[in-house]
């Protein structure tokens, strides 16, 4: 935040921002407003929403900030990441950009890789790089050698988990997540659900369960108005689609652990 305002302020002393930006008679200002880190307010009305000093809620779309956004003005959202790369490609031609990539799938994205690699790194890559490729090129491979590997999580908390036999296939795309819905049910599901997985680190839960939770994750799935509900449910399909063995054999090993103790 110190970092971003002092380069604001040297841009309104060149004349860059301010009144007659850059000599071209019109005035560009900028305002930085600092918000409380909720990880809903990613979400473009729920950010608008916090903007006005309300809570960061997700609106029901549309009508969309297009249209209506901040004190009902239409009003463009973006991320840091699509203003940090405009300048180029304002510079180089939209062209430019897209030969990167392939069709429908064009540019570039920036990876945050980290994990059991041996360089964690965040990169701009181009899209549709395959998944290995990248954690090769730079992040130097999968600790302990690609054997070692047991699943990725492609786009952090929000998405399923993926096996090591879909990585070298598998191509990085672009997802577009929106929000969550204000709702008692679905909180409780979600609570529920954490609970539930709780149960499965350790092992102190049935077989049964698991299927307890994979229906659980389906009302949560689509019935909300923005996909960071799907988010929430896409982790635990993932698990449970890819891993059940796993899950069941930890609970097994639990049990048996519990009955050899009662009989000690």
């Amino acid at each position: 935040m110190k970092s971003f305002f002092c380069v604001c302020l040297k841009a309104y002393q060149a004349g860059y921002l301010g009144k007659n930006a850059c000599g071209s008679g019109y005035d560009f200002d900028v305002f930085m407003h600092r918000g409380a880190g909720a990880y809903i307010c990613g979400e473009e009305t729920a950010l608008i929403e916090s903007l006005e000093g309300k809570q960061g809620k997700p609106r029901l779309k549309p009508p969309f900030p297009a249209d209506v956004g901040v004190f009902g003005c239409p009003t463009t959202v973006a991320n840091v990441e699509t203003v940090a790369v405009a300048p180029t490609i304002c510079r180089r031609g939209g062209s430019w950009f897209l030969g990167f990539g392939r069709a429908r799938n064009s540019g570039t994205k920036l990876f945050n890789i980290s994990g059991h690699v041996n360089t964690p790194c965040t990169v701009e890559e181009e899209m549709s790089i395959p998944l290995k490729e990248l954690i090769e090129i730079h992040a130097g491979g999968v600790t302990g050698g690609w054997d070692n590997l047991l699943a990725i999580i492609p786009g952090g908390s929000s998405t399923p988990l993926i096996p090591k036999q879909y990585v070298f296939t598998l191509l990085n795309q672009f997802s577009l997540l929106y929000g969550t819905r204000n709702s008692k049910a679905h909180f409780r599901a979600y609570k529920w659900s954490m609970l539930i997985i709780t149960r499965f680190i350790t092992g102190n839960a049935q077989p049964a369960e698991i299927d307890m939770l994979w229906e659980l994750s389906k009302q949560i799935e689509g019935h909300t108005i923005c996909a960071l509900g799907d988010g929430a449910a896409w982790p635990v399909q993932g698990l449970i689609r890819h891993f059940r063995p796993e899950l069941e054999e930890r609970m097994k090993k639990f049990h048996e652990k519990e009955a050899i103790t009662a009989c000690n």
